[in-house]
C-alpha cells in the first residue's frame, strides 16, 4: 500500500532528474517506493487485517532496524529469518532475488525459461506476502545449474550483478546485509556461490562513490550497510574436507571473507541465532511457521512443502564485516547488536555537535509511539488512532525540520529516507486501526451500487483485460469498518501508462464524509488511450544464450513486475492528518473451487496471435510442415480478420491466407497452416504468423502463465517459428506411446519427425497391447509423477522382451529402486553435466549411434543450458554405455545413455536433456532421439554373435 506525504519536498530537490525504482523523485530513493507495492493478492493475509497488523506496525514504528537478503533463486531465501525479522523485529526488511528462476523444473505447469521465470515470480511474490518483506530483482536470467562461480559469472558478467545488488542497496538502505549463501562451494553451486559473493562485495561497494556513478548522477546517493552476516554453511564437511555438491569433489575447508579479502580458515562460525521458532499469539503461529507457509507458495519446483512440526528452531549466521563502532561480543543478540535502532538513532547523520537536539526531537516522536503501544488493546484497536495520528503529524513536522536545516545534503537524503519509511508505517497502521478498506473493481456501470451482499462489484465476474480504445467503468469501493469516521478528501484512479486518460466520476470524488461503519462506491467511466501499452515484463532476451536481460523500459529496473496499468487512491482525513489508500484496479475472474478472484486488471493487444510450435526442425527432403497459429481476441465485441505467414523466399502455405471470426472477449481459434519449402538447406529459417484486424497488424502474442490458486501475469512473445532444415531419418511408419512426466514438451517435438504419439493413460499401463507400438517412451520424472509405474514396471519389460523399445528419460531418485531389466544406480545425488559446450566422446560403430542417423560429435553442438540431469553413477556390465563427456574438473561420465538388448527388444535410459533441446529446435537431439525410437527397427542391435 503506497501512502502520500506532504512534507516531502528535499526528496524532490534531491532527485528531481531521478527514474529510480519505477516513480521518479525521492519518493522512490526512500525505499519505500513501488518495491513496497507488490502483492500477490488484492486483500491483505489475515495476519495483515485488524489487530494482528497494528501490533506489528507499532512494533515498526519504534525501530529503525532495517534489513536486506540476498540470494540467487526464488526459494533460496530464508523465509523463517525475514520473517521474524519483518514481524517479530519490525525491521524494514528486503528481499533481493539475482534471478528469476527460468532455469529451474517446473511440477506444476508447462511454463518453462522465461515464462517459468515470470511464474516464479509470482510465486515469490506470494511468498513475501508471508514474510512481511519488499522485494526487487536483478537483471540476470538463471541458466540452469552452474558448479562454479566462475562459469556462473561468465554468463552474467561481475558487475552486472553486482550493479543491481548495489543499486538496491542505496534505494533501500539498510543497515544489515545478509545473505543466505557464503560465496563457498558449500553454497551448492555456482549461482549459489556468487549471490553470497555479492552480498559481501557490495558491502564496500555500496559505499564507493566512485562504483556505478551514472547511480549517483540519477539521484541516488553511496550508503554504508553496517554490517553484512552469511548463514552459516550446513555442508557435509569431514576429514576429507567440505563436500562440494556440485561437484561431487572435496575441497578445504577454508571460506573467502569477500568483504574484507582474508580468509576463514575452517568452517564460520556462528555469530547469531535467529530464533524463528518464536512464537507469535496475535498471528497465532511461529514466526517459522509462517514463513514455511509462504515457501508452500513456491509449488512450481517440488508441487509444494508442508510446515514444519513444531519445535525450537534457529538459523545461525556469521558476521563477514562491520562498521560499527563499539566492540562487539563473539556470539551477538541480534543481527542488530551494537546498533542504535531507536528512533533516536536517526540523529546519527547529524553532525555531532546537532545531535542533541535531534534526539530530543525524535524522543518527542519515540514517546509518542511508546504511549500507542502502551495504549494498544487488541479488542479495540481503534482506540489508539488519534494516538497514530498525531505520530503521524509529528513526523511530518520532523521532515520538514530536515528540509529547512543546514544539514549537508548526505544527512538530508538518509534522515529524510528513515523518516520517509516510519511515515508510511504510521499511515498503514492508522488505516489498519481505524479498519478502512479499499477495493476498485471493473464493473457494469448499470449495476454498481445495486447489488446485495452476494452479488456487489466485488464479486461479479468482469473482463481481464482491456484494450486501446476501449470504454469500461471502475467502482471504487471504500470501507470503514471502525467506530470513527474520516473525511474522503480525493479519491481518483491513477494510470500507469498512455496519456489522455479521463474519468468521468459519479458520485464527486472529493467532500464527503465517511462515517463510522459506512461505505461508499464510486463510478469511474473512462476509455483506454490509443498509446496504452499492453501490459508485460519490463525485460526481455533474444534468446537462451543471453544470460541477462534488455530492460526494456529502464524506469522499472529491479521491480518484480512493471506496475500494473491502473491505481486506485483514495486520501482521508483523520484529526487533522491525511493518508492514502492504494490499492491496484482490480477485475474479477471466476475459478472452480475457489469462486469470484481478484486479479489485477490487464492492458492487452486487441488480437493475440502465437505460433506453434515455436521451434523445431525440417528433415531435409521434406515436403511439408505443419504449424498451428492460435488468434486470441480481447476485443468486447464480435472481431474478424484475416491471418497469414511471413515464409522465406520461395516457400508457400496452404491455405496462403485464412480468416478468423471471433464472437467475445476471450475466444480463440485455430487455424492450420501446411507449409511447403521449395527446398530446404542445412540452416536456419523463421516463419512469423501475422494478422490483419481493422488495418491494423499483429504479429505477438501472449499466454497466461501460472496454475490454479496463482495469479496470472501475461507472457509475451513473437508469432516466429524458428526452424533448421536437418539431415535426420527415422524408421518410417513407427508407432510410438508416451508416459508424460512433468514438464515435458518432448511429444510435441516428435512431430518434426512424422511421429505422432499416443499418450499412454493409467488403464492402458495397466492393460492396454503394448506390443501395438514400436517404442514406449517415459516422460522426465515419470516414475516420481505416475506411480502407476512402480505397479505396472513388469510389463514394460516384458513389452521389450517381446520386441519393442523402452526409452526411459532422465528421472530422479524414485528410479532407483531396481526397475531396470537389471542394476541401475542413480544413488542419491545423480549426476550432471551442465556444461552444454562440453566435449563428448562416441564409441565407434555403436548400433544404436549409427542408424538410422551416424550420431557425430557434431551431433552435440548447438545445444542449451545442460547436457543433462540424472546421469547414472553405476550399471550393471550387461549395458552398453556408447557416450562419454564431463564439465570442467568433472570425472567423466559415461552415465547419460546406456542400453541393453533385452529379449527381442531393448531398453534404453537417457539423461540428456532431450525436454529442454528439442523445443528449442536443437538439430543434433532430434538425430539422436531418432535412433532411439527407431531401435526395434535397428538392423544391427540384435545380431547375434
Amino acid at each position: 500500500m503506497k501512502h502520500t506525504v506532504s512534507a516531502r519536498s528535499c526528496f524532490v530537490l534531491l532527485l528531481s532528474t531521478a527514474l529510480l525504482g519505477g516513480v521518479s523523485g525521492g519518493y522512490a530513493q526512500s525505499g519505500a517506493g513501488p518495491g513496497r507495492d507488490f502483492h500477490a493478492a488484492a486483500a491483505p493475509l489475515a495476519i495483515d487485517r485488524g489487530s494482528a497488523a497494528v501490533w506489528q506496525g507499532l512494533n515498526k514504528l519504534h525501530t529503525r532496524a532495517s534489513l536486506i537478503m540476498v540470494v540467487a533463486h526464488p526459494d533460496d531465501e530464508d523465509g523463517g529469518m525475514l520473517t521474524y525479522e519483518a514481524r517479530g523485529v519490525g525491521a524494514d526488511t528486503t528481499l533481493m532475488t539475482l534471478t528469476r528462476g527460468e532455469g529451474g523444473q517446473n511440477v506444476m505447469s508447462s511454463d518453462y525459461w522465461d515464462q517459468l521465470g515470470i511464474l516464479r515470480t509470482q510465486e515469490l511474490l506470494a511468498a513475501g506476502d508471508y514474510y512481511g518483506v519488499h522485494q526487487y530483482f536483478g537483471s540476470v536470467a538463471d541458466f540452469g545449474f552452474s558448479k562454479t562461480i566462475e562459469e556462473t559469472l561468465k554468463m552474467w558478467g561481475h558487475d552486472r550483478v553486482l550493479y543491481d545488488v548495489v543499486r538496491v542497496i542505496r534505494m533501500t538502505r539498510p543497515l544489515v546485509i545478509t545473505a543466505s549463501f557464503a560465496g563457498n562451494v558449500s553454497d551448492g553451486h555456482g549461482q549459489h556461490q556468487v549471490s553470497g559473493v555479492m552480498a559481501q562485495e557490495a558491502f564496500n561497494a555500496a559505499a564507493d562513490p566512485k562504483m556505478f556513478p551514472d547511480q549517483i548522477a540519477a539521484g541516488l546517493l553511496p550508503w554504508a550497510p553496517l554490517k553484512v552476516y552469511a548463514r552459516v554453511p550446513f555442508a557435509r564437511v569431514s576429514e576429507k574436507g567440505i563436500y562440494d555438491y556440485a561437484t561431487g569433489h572435496y575441497e578445504p575447508v577454508r571460506f573467502r571473507n569477500y568483504a574484507t579479502g582474508t580468509w576463514i580458515e575452517g568452517m564460520p562460525s556462528t555469530t547469531v541465532e535467529v530464533p524463528e521458532s518464536t512464537y507469535a499469539p496475535l498471528l497465532g503461529s511461529s514466526y517459522l511457521t509462517v514463513g514455511r507457509e509462504g515457501l508452500s507458495q513456491q509449488k512450481s519446483q517440488n508441487g509444494g512443502i508442508g510446515t514444519p512440526t513444531i519445535r525450537p528452531f534457529s538459523s545461525p549466521y556469521h558476521l563477514y564485516a562491520s562498521r560499527v563502532s563499539t566492540a562487539l561480543p563473539q556470539h551477538e543478540d541480534s543481527f542488530f547488536s551494537g546498533i542504535d535502532t531507536s528512533l533516536g538513532g536517526i540523529a546519527d547523520y547529524a553532525p555531532a555537535a546537532q545531535q542533541k537536539v535531534w534526539r530530543d526531537s525524535l524522543g518527542e516522536l519515540n514517546g509518542t509511539v511508546e504511549e500507542a503501544i502502551t495504549k494498544f488493546d487488541a479488542r479495540r484497536p481503534v482506540g489508539i488512532a488519534p494516538v497514530l495520528a498525531r505520530t503521524i503529524s509529528e513526523i511530518d513536522a520532523l521532515l520538514a525540520k530536515v528540509e529547512s536545516s543546514s544539514l549537508s545534503t548526505e544527512a538530508k537524503y538518509n534522515m529524510a529516507h528513515e523518516l520517509h519509511v516510519k511515515r508510511l508505517e504510521a499511515e498503514r497502521t492508522l488505516s489498519d486501526a481505524l479498519g478502512l478498506s479499499l477495493l476498485a473493481t471493473v464493473t457494469n456501470p448499470h449495476d454498481a451500487g445495486h447489488y446485495g451482499p452476494f452479488f456487489d462489484p466485488g464479486n461479479q465476474p468482469s473482463p481481464q483485460s482491456i484494450t486501446p480504445g476501449e470504454s469500461f467503468s471502475i467502482n471504487l469501493h471504500v470501507a470503514d469498518q471502525g467506530d470513527q469516521g474520516v473525511h474522503i478528501e480525493r479519491a481518483e484512479i491513477v494510470p500507469r501508462t498512455g496519456s489522455g486518460w479521463g474519468f468521468k466520476i459519479s458520485p464527486p470524488a472529493a467532500g464527503d464524509q465517511l462515517d463510522a461503519g459506512a461505505a461508499q462506491d464510486r463510478l469511474f467511466a473512462t476509455t483506454v488511450p490509443a498509446d496504452a501499452q499492453a501490459t508485460k515484463a519490463y525485460f526481455s532476451r533474444p534468446n537462451l544464450e543471453q544470460g541477462y536481460y534488455n530492460i526494456n523500459v529502464p524506469r522499472d529496473l529491479n521491480l518484480p513486475t512493471a506496475p500494473y496499468p491502473l491505481t486506485a487512491e483514495v486520501t482521508y482525513r483523520y484529526q487533522g492528518v491525511t493518508a492514502t489508500l492504494t490499492g491496484v484496479v482490480q477485475s474479477v475472474q471466476r475459478y472452480k473451487g475457489l469462486g469470484p478472484t481478484p486479479e489485477p486488471l490487464l492492458i492487452a493487444p486487441a488480437i493475440s496471435v502465437t505460433i506453434s510450435p515455436v521451434a523445431g526442425i525440417v528433415p531435409l527432403g521434406n515436403s511439408s510442415l505443419h504449424l498451428q497459429v492460435k488468434v486470441h481476441s480481447s476485443v468486447k465485441s464480435a472481431a474478424a480478420g484475416e491471418v497469414k505467414l511471413q515464409l522465406p523466399e520461395g516457400w508457400r502455405s496452404n491455405p496462403e491466407s485464412t480468416g478468423f471470426s471471433l464472437a467475445n472477449d476471450g475466444d480463440e481459434q485455430m487455424l492450420s497452416f501446411d507449409v511447403m519449402p521449395q527446398s530446404v538447406a542445412p540452416k536456419p529459417y523463421t516463419i512469423t504468423a501475422e494478422a490483419l484486424y481493422k488495418g491494423e497488424k499483429f504479429t505477438q502474442g501472449f499466454a497466461m502463465t501460472g496454475y490454479t490458486g496463482l495469479r496470472p501475469y501475461p507472457f509475451y512473445s513473437a508469432a516466429t517459428y524458428r526452424t533448421t532444415g536437418v539431415d535426420v531419418k527415422v524408421a518410417p511408419g513407427l508407432r510410438v506411446a508416451y508416459v508424460a512426466g512433468t514438464g515435458d514438451d518432448v511429444p510435441g517435438s516428435l512431430a518434426d519427425l512424422g511421429v505422432h504419439v499416443n499418450f499412454l493413460s493409467t488403464e492402458q499401463i495397466a492393460s492396454a497391447n503394448l506390443s501395438a507400438y514400436d517404442a514406449v517412451i517415459l516422460g522426465i520424472r515419470a516414475y516420481a509423477a505416475r506411480p502407476e509405474l512402480k505397479t505396472f514396471n513388469d510389463r514394460l519389460l516384458d513389452y521389450a522382451r517381446q520386441g519393442g523399445t523402452v526409452v526411459v528419460q532422465y528421472q530422479t531418485g524414485e528410479f532407483d529402486q531396481g526397475y531396470g531389466p537389471y542394476p541401475l544406480t542413480l544413488s542419491g545425488d545423480p549426476e550432471k553435466v551442465v556444461e552444454e559446450d562440453s566435449a563428448v566422446s562416441l564409441a565407434q560403430n555403436d548400433p544404436l549411434l549409427s542408424w538410422p542417423n551416424r550420431i557425430t560429435p557434431k551431433d552435440f553442438s548447438g545445444w542449451v543450458e545442460e547436457r543433462g540431469h540424472g546421469f547414472l553413477r553405476a550399471w550393471d556390465p550387461r549395458y552398453t554405455a556408447p557416450t562419454e563427456m564431463h564439465d570442467t574438473g568433472q570425472e567423466p561420465q559415461r552415465g547419460g545413455l546406456v542400453y541393453t538388448s533385452l529379449g527381442k527388444g531393448t531398453y534404453i535410459y537417457s539423461s540428456f536433456a532431450f525436454f529442454r533441446e528439442m523445443p528449442e529446435g536443437v538439430p543434433g537431439a532430434f538425430r539422436l532421439m531418432a535412433n532411439l525410437i527407431s531401435a526395434s527397427r535397428n538392423p544391427e542391435m540384435h545380431k547375434k554373435p
